[in-house]
């Protein structure tokens, strides 16, 4: 025994080899609502995220490594968005935040994020002042300021020259869209006969819309997410409003869930849009195939942006060279990006740059199409 120690002793002094640790992953996360009445908007940027990640990951970043993504629910609340958000970079290490899905929550979650130095970047968030929040706050949707003057000019192109105005009061998203809306009508030498506001849950809007009736408006503009937007049409077409009256939404009713909530009420809502499904460009159709072979459902303009969000945030990721937030940060500003929604890059405010994809849909028959 002691002879075979003996020949073993060279070996026994030499320091043991450290174990080589396998790749790491970059973690990367999202806070989405995943449930309750707006789980719409965050189940389809959820799609979107996974199936772009699915072709990032082939390729990998900074030389192979893969992006793993944890995907928090909000449930549309702010403190639980809070909640998500520090879970993520306490326990989760990300580097990068995407989402939250709905501007209030932005508004939330993006001092705690960016005092962290964490990049977040908003797929959905469209109110204004969401990039003012500090310098590592991004967004990829194009402001309300952008798309709905362009859907104005439409409404105004078809004969509106008298609008009421309907908003939710009580929550930041709503309460943007309408200063937007109320706006871009006074621009356009639209006039506002009636201002009418609800509560985000509310469910009788009939006072509102009985006395926006009596005054006979052209149109009736609706700033809300799309529960709310929808119970409108409802009671609006109960009440007596008919084809002669055209009903204008902001981005919460830009979701297929307006016509499966409302169905025939919702026929002739127009609103505009910076994606359309029916983009005839190769990038685009084969998105929507992809999307439809995956989840068996089209996608919409929230799952559209969220998948183009996941492409810039891996490019920005082999820019920064190292799974660094404030490189990726850095990185992120020298984003040039051509995806489903067309060209893309950020202002130095950390906004989109362009604004040329906007088209205004219509809804019939419970689908969007490109409004005539």
């Amino acid at each position: 025994m002691l002879r075979r120690a003996a020949l073993f002793a060279p070996l026994l002094a030499l320091p043991l080899l450290a174990a080589i640790p396998a790749r790491a992953d970059v973690p990367v996360g999202a806070v989405e609502i995943l449930s309750g009445p707006n789980a719409a908007y965050g189940i389809a940027i959820k799609s979107g995220l996974e199936l772009a990640l699915e072709e990032v990951n082939k390729k990998g970043v900074l030389g192979g490594q893969k992006i793993a993504l944890t995907v928090e629910d909000s449930a549309g609340n702010k403190d639980q968005a809070i909640n998500a958000a520090r879970k993520l970079i306490g326990r989760d290490k990300v580097v990068t935040i995407i989402g939250p899905t709905l501007s209030n929550e932005m508004f939330a979650v993006g001092p705690v994020t960016n005092e962290r130095r964490i990049p977040t970047i908003g797929t959905s968030t469209t109110a204004t002042g969401i990039t003012d929040i500090g310098p590592f706050i991004f967004r990829t949707s194009l402001p309300e300021s952008d798309v709905i003057p362009v859907t104005l000019k439409k409404a105004q192109a078809r004969g509106v020259k008298t609008i009421a105005l309907m908003y939710a009061n009580d929550d930041a998203f709503s309460k943007s869209g309408f200063d937007v809306m109320q706006a871009a009508a006074q621009k356009l030498g639209l006039n506002i006969v009636a201002i009418e506001s609800f509560g985000s849950k509310d469910s009788d809007f009939s006072a509102q819309l009985t006395k926006i009736k009596g005054l006979k408006p052209d149109a009736v503009g609706i700033s809300a997410l799309v529960e709310p937007v929808s119970g409108v049409l409802l009671q609006a077409r109960q009440l007596g409003f008919g084809k002669e009256t055209q009903f204008i939404g902001g981005n919460g009713s830009n979701s297929p869930k307006l016509g499966e909530i409302a169905g025939a009420a919702a026929d002739g809502l127009i609103v505009g849009s910076p994606w359309f499904i029916g983009k005839p460009d190769e990038v685009n159709q084969a998105f929507v195939k992809a999307f439809r072979a995956k989840f068996n459902k089209d996608p919409d303009q929230f799952a559209a942006q969220a998948y183009d969000c996941m492409f810039i945030v891996a490019a920005a990721i082999d820019r920064a060279g190292a799974a660094d937030p404030e490189k990726i940060r850095d990185a992120l500003l020298k984003t040039s990006f051509s995806g489903v929604m067309g060209p893309f890059t950020f202002t130095p405010g950390r906004d989109p740059a362009s604004t040329e994809g906007v088209v205004v849909l219509e809804m019939q028959g419970g689908k969007f199409g490109i409004a005539k």
